[in-house]
């Protein structure tokens, strides 16, 4: 640096500070003048040139103003300095100071006129400013005046004045303070009347009024006392709403409405309500279920208090079940019934709102929307909780119902139970549209439970039922229909199978589309049982003892006999309600008249039905086991399976007590259909306990599912020739198990309309392999009497003394004719002598003369057959012979044509056939027994057959016998 400043002596230079010392301020700032900057705009420049010395001047020299620019150039300098270098780098810098000076001329000569007119705006702005300054001293000047003329008396006037209107708003103020001391006694009386919204709009303006005299000290405690009495308010108002859970009352709930709405808490009510109807749901089954428990338990023990709603159930006794289930679902329904009335008050309250109105301002605006917001939440609020409620409903119903085995409960008991939980499953689709799953299940689950136990011990009774039954004729009315007993009452009290039988006991005043809501909406209650009347109760189906005649019986009890009491619907054959078809069978008033007219000729008495007292309990139990089945849709397979087999065992009975019979059933004839042999079997195998037979231990369980086989009764009497072989009880038993079909059939229509669609196949297999049979049992069953009521061995033995080898053509017939058909007129007397107690009905009739008739004419075939020697006289008097048992035996009896008429015939006119014809007939009939065919080729020798077509003959035979061996 002192290098510097020596070189700069030597050449008589100044500093660069001393050079600017030498300069005035102006000069130092100097602007160069207009014409100086023509001349330097003047001046030959190449512009890209001069960009390019401005672009190479340093980012340094741009930057603030405390940049030193001479002691930056000075700290640049070399160690050893060289004037020729100086004076280059003077140059370069001078360039830089000429480009920049001319680029600054530039701009200043395109801003001029930008200047001009700032510089004109300056001048106005220094005139402004003279004139402004002028205003204030006047303005002080005649402030000076105007204090100067007010005297310090008028100044104290207006300042009394001032105190004066100050003490005045103080004394209103304090008047207002006292007031507002005084309406905590105000509010305490209205809390006590329970004018909530009076009370709150009183509490809200005192509060408003509070905040006006903040300023005061007493009032900080006034405001406190406020704010927890409108807290103790909401307190009262929260349990006045809880009130209306169980009692819903309109006046009292519009209340409770429009005190929220001036708190602005509709949203945060709903939302309590709910709360409380949960709560009340509780409370109410608790203190039920509490006090049916206490009350059994004959003790003040408070340990039940503290038990779990769930465990607690468990300690209801069998006896107090059923009252205990219809109060909890009476107590359940108010709840339900009060919140149905909430939602019917919300939505009427709703439709008040959405009346138009004319808004007069923005805030009547604001308003209207948080009103619609807090109606929205409202309405979606209420909607919810329907299912949340029914919901709570059926967990605590359902608790109970699985809290107690009921296995063992009386049938009217359990079907109270079901009866009571479909109309709850009814309330509850009405309430929310739940098809309530929890409760069907659970009643479901009991109801197996139940049913499995009640139909065991009901097959049980059947089995010592008939054991001890004598099959003696129940007398009842010739009128007779399932629909009068007491246990198909539901069929015509249900308008179609499908409806449920809680309809039965409801009072109906109104149409019956009127919901359960609508009816019992201001008194009464769904769950309030009817008691029956007593003329319902009684059955008018026995008839009366000492009337033969119906006119004589109809005279004395005519209003016994009326059938007014039978809905019109049941006088006529059932009518399915979803297709209108009438069943083609059916056990109308129609057939049991028409069945009057063609009963057997013999009989004289009433054309009643024929049953059992045994008959009539299993018609009785299909008719309970319809009414569960009914009303609890869900199991009604397992019912009808269950119905199934009280027909399968009464059928099994009948067959083994009355037609099984070894030898007769091997007589070929066909007796046991193979349809009849296979439902047999199949009872035998599914139904029926053998006794002894070893069981495996994996079968204990379907052990447990079957009876043993049940045993006739001692003092049924089956070996008497004089009452043809128990013809009586033969006739009742099998007549019942027809009758039972009938009823059957009855009541396949509403079987079927119950049944679920993937079972129905089952039902119609029961029907058509199983119900259908039922007559088939007449035939084995009346064929060992017909068997037995003739003496066929003493025929055969006076047939064998008769001598058909004679050579002329008798005019007379045999003696063994008249002997058989005197075997037929005991016959028909004693089978006339037995109608006199049992009407036996026609096809019964028909079915025993068939089988004695086909059991004569076998016969008269197998003593043609063991004649040795006959000639053609000789098969002349067999032709003679059954020509005069036909004619005879046709005045005896209306069957047309004679069972086994051709049998007899085509058999003697064998006789006369020729070799090859013959040969044909043994092919073509193979209903004649080996023996029969033999003997007729034997005794055809001779006559016109030789030894060689005898042997071929008997070969023809042999082969077709072979076969069967």
């Amino acid at each position: 640096m002192q290098k510097i400043k020596s070189l700069m002596a030597r050449q008589g230079l100044k500093s660069p500070q001393e050079s600017m010392a030498d300069l005035s301020p102006v000069e130092n700032f100097r602007i160069p003048s207009k014409e100086e900057l023509r001349e330097l705009r003047e001046l030959p420049v190449d512009p890209q040139a001069e960009q390019e010395i401005i672009n190479s001047i340093e980012e340094v020299y741009y930057s603030n103003d405390s940049f030193d620019v001479m002691q930056h150039e000075l700290e640049k300098l070399p160690p050893e300095l060289n004037l020729q270098e100086l004076e280059e780098y003077r140059d370069k810098r001078k360039r830089q100071q000429a480009a920049v000076s001319k680029k600054v001329a530039d701009l200043i000569l395109e801003k001029q006129p930008s200047y001009v007119k700032e510089l004109e705006r300056v001048t106005s702005l220094q005139t402004n400013l003279q004139l402004a300054a002028v205003i204030c001293t006047n303005a002080r000047r005649q402030l000076s005046v105007s204090k100067e003329g007010f005297t310090e008396a008028s100044l104290g006037l207006l300042a009394n004045q001032r105190r004066r209107q100050l003490l005045t708003g103080l004394l209103k103020s304090l008047r207002t303070i006292k007031t507002l001391q005084r309406t905590d006694v105000r509010l305490s009386e209205m809390l006590e009347e329970e004018d909530f919204p009076g009370a709150i709009q009183l509490c809200l303006e005192c509060q408003k009024a509070a905040s006006t005299f903040k300023h005061y000290s007493c009032i900080s405690e006034l405001n406190s006392k406020l704010q927890d009495t409108l807290e103790q308010i909401e307190e009262q108002l929260d349990v006045a709403l809880s009130k209306t859970c169980k009692h819903f009352d309109v006046s009292h709930y519009t209340k409770v409405q429009l005190a929220y709405t001036l708190l602005g808490k509709t949203q945060t009510a709903m939302d309590q309500l709910h709360m409380h109807f949960t709560q009340a749901i509780h409370n109410t089954v608790f203190q039920v279920v509490l006090g049916y428990v206490e009350l059994c338990a004959g003790n003040a023990d408070t340990k039940f208090q503290k038990m779990q709603y769930k465990d607690l159930c468990t300690h209801i006794t069998p006896d107090s079940y059923v009252p205990c289930l219809s109060d909890l679902c009476k107590a359940l329904w108010e709840v339900m019934l009060s919140y149905h009335r909430t939602m019917l008050w919300h939505e009427e309250h709703d439709k008040e709102k959405n009346a138009p109105t004319p808004i007069t301002d923005e805030a009547g605006a604001s308003e209207t929307d948080d009103s619609l917001v807090d109606r929205s939440y409202v309405k979606k609020k209420l909607e919810h909780g329907l299912s949340r409620i029914w919901q709570e409903v059926q967990l605590k119903v359902k608790a109970y119902l699985l809290g107690t085995d009921m296995s063992n409960f009386k049938y009217d008991d359990f079907i109270v139970v079901l009866d009571v939980i479909s109309r709850l499953i009814d309330v509850g689709e009405e309430f929310c549209g739940s098809k309530s799953e929890l409760l069907q299940e659970s009643i479901k689950r009991q109801s197996v439970n139940y049913f499995k136990n009640y139909h065991r011990t009901r097959l049980e009774e059947l089995r010592m039922f008939l054991e001890n039954e004598t099959w003696e004729l129940c007398p009842v009315k010739t009128n007779f229909n399932i629909a009068q007993l007491h246990e198909f009452r539901f069929m015509g009290q249900c308008r179609s199978p499908s409806v449920s039988p809680s309809r039965q006991v409801l009072p109906g005043p109104g149409p019956e589309d009127r919901s359960l809501f609508e009816q019992f909406s201001r008194e009464g209650n769904p769950f309030e049982r009817q008691i029956d009347n007593k003329e319902e109760e009684t059955e008018n189906v026995l008839a009366s003892n000492g009337y033969e005649s119906d006119e004589l019986e109809k005279s004395v009890y005519q209003d016994y006999d009326s059938d007014s009491d039978v809905p019109d619907e049941l006088k006529q054959d059932y009518v399915d309600e979803q297709t209108g078809d009438v069943p083609l069978k059916s056990a109308s008033r129609e057939t049991l008249r028409s069945r009057k007219k063609s009963d057997y000729s013999l009989n004289k008495g009433s054309a009643a039905p024929i049953l059992t007292n045994t008959t009539l309990n299993v018609i009785r139990l299909v008719g309970k086991y319809m009414q569960m089945m009914n009303i609890l849709k869900p199991i009604s397979f397992d019912v009808i399976h269950c119905v199934s087999q009280l027909f399968d065992y009464y059928l099994y009975a009948v067959y083994t007590f009355f037609g099984r019979n070894d030898t007769y059933e091997s007589s070929g004839l066909g007796l046991i259909s193979s349809r009849l042999r296979t439902t047999l079997n199949r009872i035998q195998e599914s139904l029926i306990e053998m006794v002894g037979a070893a069981q495996p231990n994996a079968a204990f369980t379907d052990r447990k599912e079957k009876v043993p086989s049940p045993h006739l009764s001692q003092l049924v009497d089956l070996t008497a020739s004089g009452t043809l072989f128990g013809l009586a009880q033969r006739v009742v038993a099998t007549e019942s198990l027809v009758f039972l079909a009938e009823q059957f059939d009855f009541l396949q229509s509403h079987l079927d309309s119950m049944m679920p669609g993937t079972k129905k196949p089952f039902l119609q297999q029961f029907y058509s392999q199983t119900v259908s049979t039922a007559s088939e049992l007449r035939k084995p069953i009346y064929w060992i009497v017909a068997a037995k009521a003739i003496d066929y061995e003493q025929m055969l033995l006076m047939m064998a003394g008769v001598k058909w080898d004679i050579r002329e053509i008798m005019s007379q017939h045999n003696i063994y004719v008249d002997v058989l058909l005197k075997e037929f007129e005991e016959f028909n007397q004693r089978l006339s002598d037995v109608s006199k107690h049992v009407r036996i009905p026609l096809p019964v009739s028909n079915v025993l003369w068939e089988h004695c008739i086909r059991l004569a004419n076998r016969t008269l075939v197998e003593g043609y057959a063991n004649v040795k020697k006959c000639s053609n006289e000789g098969r002349a008097l067999m032709q003679l012979d059954f020509q005069q048992f036909l004619m005879k035996l046709e005045r005896l009896t209306d069957i047309r044509p004679i069972p086994d008429k051709e049998f007899v015939e085509t058999y003697v006119k064998a006789y006369y056939l020729t070799e090859n014809d013959m040969e044909q007939f043994i092919k073509n009939h193979r209903e004649y027994s080996m023996k029969q065919l033999a003997n007729l080729v034997n005794v055809c020798l001779g006559s016109h057959i030789n030894k060689k077509a005898r042997q071929k003959l008997l070969a023809a035979i042999d082969d077709i016998d072979r076969p069967k061996r």
